[in-house]
């Protein structure tokens, strides 16, 4: 309903401005001209965050290895954007230690990379932990998982990662837009647009239903990710930037080892390869490969190269195969280059963005850019639109950052009322109250109050996740789910954590179709698993007609 709503809304008088694009660069950008008063439409013919920004790491890292290339201004704008985020997130983004074993022989020596960890400290305005040089020996007790056969020793720092995942982050600036009186919409493209007198028009369709409108704006934000060179072949737009692609690829398996550290080494071809804590799992990867299109896949050479990297460094109990593999992530690397060059270099190119903005049709192209580096952006895109002729009647308000301490405090004082956090399945380590309140923020007082209305609403839908039957319903109405995959994947990350097939025998996954869909939950299942090479037993989806059908609930 709140999809159909702005989707009708699109097409009704002219909007300050019109983003395209709703990963990081798009939802930052509506998110901030939103909140300081434009009125801003956002649309994406996919989800929310459903291409290149639910791929990453997980990190929010001020760019280490670039100082490599001896970027430092690029390491210093990024350690500053990364401090900001601790200071803005608390909840969200989070000091993580990155653990280093060095090997004998590598290019560079380890007291010298010691050293540069020192100097990345200092360039960090010492806002992390110290550094620390690490012994043969210091490492054996602290990790004895690293195989230490060829290592002289290693090094430990800190930089920060997101505590639940890449597209949750995303959408979280979507929704501030929506508070802000953005209209947003999810599976809507662009099927291009033209300048008429003093307004963009854009053409654009509805990939579900098929029907057309046409959005009427000042100005035109292409923030396409990988697709802005598409997007501005339809506009006609020229600009001195393009992108190039590399690929990265990302293996989750059970759970490697128990510490909350990034274990860090240097693959064999040289590159820095991660082992990365998700919650019950553990991310490995990643690949950084050419290629030339942004569609790409996992293919069978990832897999090998990613295995054996991790077999070679860590002591495991045997060897992990693709048969220990429970999800793939995939995406590109939109990387911004000069027209005309650094295709000889990709592998030393920066995730750096550049804003090309073109004055006379009013027209903005976001390149390049990575998740750290968020709120610069969101705010540069501010002062081009303001550029432009756009007025923004509330240009000194601070658009991003968790709710206020006493929106925290109300919540926390109700969650006590409640002992909600002797509701906190045994698995986790992490109170219930400090999860809601990461994901949720001041929304998550709705949660509570759904809990204590019916207890049920507390209870965990799906076996192996901590997510609850009160956040399916809240998704369901507040966060525009229009497939099963925006909630499995991007929502949650459910389908990260959890094997297709369970998922496929998950009475609770039925359950959560029947809350989020109605009487479509039969369809939306079917889709999801045949688009995935899968269906579920027909046996289980006679679960689904089992369920009651839920009471409507008001739409805000």
């Amino acid at each position: 309903m709140l999809r159909a709503t702005n989707i009708d809304s699109l097409s009704r008088g002219t909007f300050d401005v019109l983003v395209l694009g709703a990963g990081i660069n798009g939802a930052v950008a509506a998110a901030a001209l939103a909140a300081r008063g434009a009125k801003v439409a956002l649309i994406d013919r996919g989800d929310f965050a459903g291409f290149t920004s639910q791929e990453s790491s997980n990190l929010a890292w001020g760019g280490i290895k670039y100082m490599e290339s001896f970027e430092f201004p690029l390491v210093r704008k990024l350690c500053v954007s990364r401090n900001l985020l601790l200071r803005s997130y608390p909840s969200t983004v989070q000091e993580i230690r990155f653990y280093t074993a060095h090997e004998r022989g590598f290019r560079h020596g380890l007291f010298k990379l010691f050293l540069g960890t020192w100097l990345y400290w200092i360039i960090g305005s010492f806002f992390t932990k110290i550094p620390r040089l690490l012994s043969r020996r210091t490492i054996a007790r602290e990790e004895p998982i690293i195989d230490l056969d060829g290592c002289d020793g290693g090094f430990e720092y800190s930089d920060a990662y997101l505590v639940d995942n890449d597209a949750r982050f995303v959408w979280g600036f979507v929704r501030s837009a929506l508070d802000h009186g953005a209209r947003a919409a999810n599976y809507v493209e662009s099927l291009g647009a033209r300048r008429d007198g003093d307004a963009w028009l854009t053409r654009a369709r509805d990939v579900l239903s098929g029907r057309e409108l046409t959005i009427r704006s000042r100005v035109l934000v292409n923030a396409c990710g990988p697709f802005v060179d598409a997007h501005n072949a339809l506009t006609g737009q020229r600009t001195s930037h393009r992108h190039i692609f590399s690929k990265g690829i990302h293996l989750i398996v059970d759970r490697l080892t128990s510490s909350r550290r990034v274990l860090t080494f240097f693959a064999d071809d040289g590159r820095l390869f991660f082992v990365i804590p998700m919650g019950s799992r553990t991310c490995i990867g990643t690949t950084d490969t050419r290629v030339e299109r942004p569609h790409t896949e996992v293919t069978a050479e990832d897999r090998r190269f990613v295995l054996s990297n991790i077999n070679k460094r860590l002591r495991l109990p045997r060897p992990l195969t693709e048969a220990d593999i429970i999800a793939e992530r995939c995406g590109v690397r939109p990387l911004a280059v000069q027209e005309g060059g650094g295709a000889a270099d990709w592998l030393q190119l920066s995730r750096k963005h550049v804003l090309e903005v073109d004055r006379e049709p009013c027209h903005v192209s976001v390149f390049g850019g990575k998740l750290t580096d968020c709120i610069n952006v969101g705010d540069e895109i501010c002062a081009a639109v303001q550029e432009l002729g756009v007025a923004l009647p509330r240009p000194a308000r601070r658009w991003y950052g968790e709710p206020d301490e006493q929106a925290r405090r109300a919540f926390l004082d109700k969650a006590r009322s409640l002992e909600l956090d002797a509701l906190t399945p045994p698995r986790s380590s992490e109170p219930l109250s400090a999860r809601l309140w990461r994901r949720y923020g001041a929304e998550a007082l709705e949660l509570l109050e759904a809990i204590q209305r019916d207890p049920r609403m507390a209870d965990a839908l799906i076996e192996g996740v901590d997510d609850l039957r009160c956040e399916v319903a809240h998704a369901a109405r507040r966060e525009m789910i229009a497939k099963l995959e925006d909630f499995l994947r991007r929502r949650t990350k459910i389908s990260l954590l959890v094997r297709r097939e369970e998922l496929a025998r998950s009475p609770g996954l039925r359950e959560a179709c029947r809350i989020l869909f109605g009487d479509e939950a039969e369809l939306r299942l079917e889709e999801y698993f045949q688009e995935r090479g899968a269906r579920p037993p027909a046996e289980d989806k006679a679960l689904i007609a089992a369920q009651p059908a839920q009471p409507a609930q008001p739409v805000t």
